[in-house]
């Protein structure tokens, strides 16, 4: 909470001297090294105007008006400071007229009214996930206004395209965000704006031209080599061993984290061909996967069989992503390791690199549509034709 004290002083406004000799007497609030003037609405007697004692000869009514002021604006401190941990001399201020401003909207109020309205909605329509994102957002909104502005909040209708330019730049250079977080943080954003331009409370969406800027995709995968060396490593420590384990378990069946941490063994049925598959619904995209088990992920599940109806042992994303990157320096593999790489592995070297169609591949990962599994992994394909038709080159010329 700020704890800076709010200074209020009443000065008479000599340059506006009227023919009966009284000028006007403005207020000055200063809080937190800055100033904010307003007109009392009171005209003074300079000559019995007393600017060491704040008070007016003989003039017990205006005196009890100033009093009245002075105590309004300390309430209007209290309760700014009460509804927020930061806030500026014009927020004081606002509070204290209550007026004109009261009836226009803000982004961040607004912004938390749609959230409220997504709450409502988790467990419903939406996962409580893709509302942390936007909660992520709004503090990151907030914290960006009051850098930039100096404020808590700003109108809805002051917002124009180079807001978006500028919270870009908040986010790459203070937060420190690469371009495809930041795209989809813009892509958040906007649809809050779009939702209130839809609810009549601005006359025009200020970001419709706005193009979002080109997002460098950098897939990692572990190649045939490095997962080679991944599976015959024998660790001394189990925990290592088990992350491992999990880890290759995801690079040969392509489950995301979670759809591997709650995999049941209700999960795990004879398919129309009498093998063993993985049937399990994604939590992103809420699609139903079939992925047939491989020789690897069979041995696996059976090392770590238990009475329990969970396949594997609990460890939280955050504990795995930190053991994978003390085994990749024990392994000397030098990608940034983390389990979502497992399962762009399973994709690239277990599926593309084995002529897998992408089509197949599509289906495998649970993509909601071809498009997403060809924008992601689209150049490992255009790669793997480039050295089937190498290959093709070598033989029709020995021929």
């Amino acid at each position: 909470m700020n704890q800076s004290k709010l200074s209020i002083l009443f000065v008479a406004n000599l340059a506006k001297l009227n023919r009966k000799g009284l000028c006007p007497l403005k207020c000055r609030i200063t809080f937190d090294k800055k100033r904010k003037e307003f007109a009392s609405g009171f005209m003074v007697d300079p000559k019995k105007w007393n600017s060491k004692l704040q008070l007016q000869k003989d003039s017990s009514l205006l005196n009890s008006n100033i009093e009245v002021i002075r105590s309004k604006l300390q309430k209007s401190y209290i309760s700014v400071q009460l509804e927020n941990d930061i806030f500026t001399v014009e927020d004081i201020a606002l509070k204290y007229f209550n007026k004109p401003e009261q009836n226009k909207v803000y982004l961040i109020s607004f912004y938390n009214i749609y959230l409220k309205k997504l709450n409502s909605l988790i467990g419903k329509e939406l996962k409580e996930s893709t509302y942390k994102k936007f909660e992520y957002i709004r503090n990151d909104l907030k914290k960006f206004i009051r850098a930039k502005f100096q404020k808590n909040d700003i109108l809805l209708e002051e917002l124009k395209l180079h807001f978006l330019e500028d919270f870009d730049h908040y986010l790459k250079i203070e937060k420190g965000h690469k371009q495809i977080t930041i795209n989809k943080a813009l892509q958040r954003l906007r649809r809050v704006v779009r939702v209130a331009f839809a609810e009549g409370l601005i006359t025009s969406d200020p970001f419709m031209l706005h193009k979002s800027k080109r997002a460098k995709k950098e897939l990692t995968f572990l190649s045939e080599l490095e997962l080679e060396k991944l599976e015959t490593y024998e660790f001394q420590l189990p925990r290592l061993e088990l992350v491992r384990d999990l880890f290759i378990f995801c690079c040969y069946t392509g489950l995301a984290y979670r759809e591997m941490k709650e995999l049941h063994k209700i999960n795990i049925i004879k398919n129309f061909d009498g093998e063993l598959w993985i049937k399990i619904k994604r939590e992103k995209t809420g699609k139903m996967i079939s992925v047939p088990l491989l020789v690897k992920p069979k041995k696996i599940i059976k090392k770590y069989s238990s009475d329990k109806e969970l396949i594997f042992p609990s460890y939280s994303n955050q504990k795995i992503n930190a053991y994978l990157k003390e085994i990749a320096v024990i392994i000397g593999i030098e990608l940034n390791l983390t389990h979502h790489v497992a399962r762009r592995t399973f994709a690239t070297t277990v599926l593309l690199f084995n002529d897998v169609s992408i089509e197949i591949v599509s289906e495998l990962l649970g993509h909601s549509s071809i498009q997403i599994t060809q924008d992601y992994y689209g150049k490992i394909l255009q790669k793997k034709v480039g050295m089937e038709m190498s290959k093709l080159s070598v033989k029709l010329d020995k021929n």
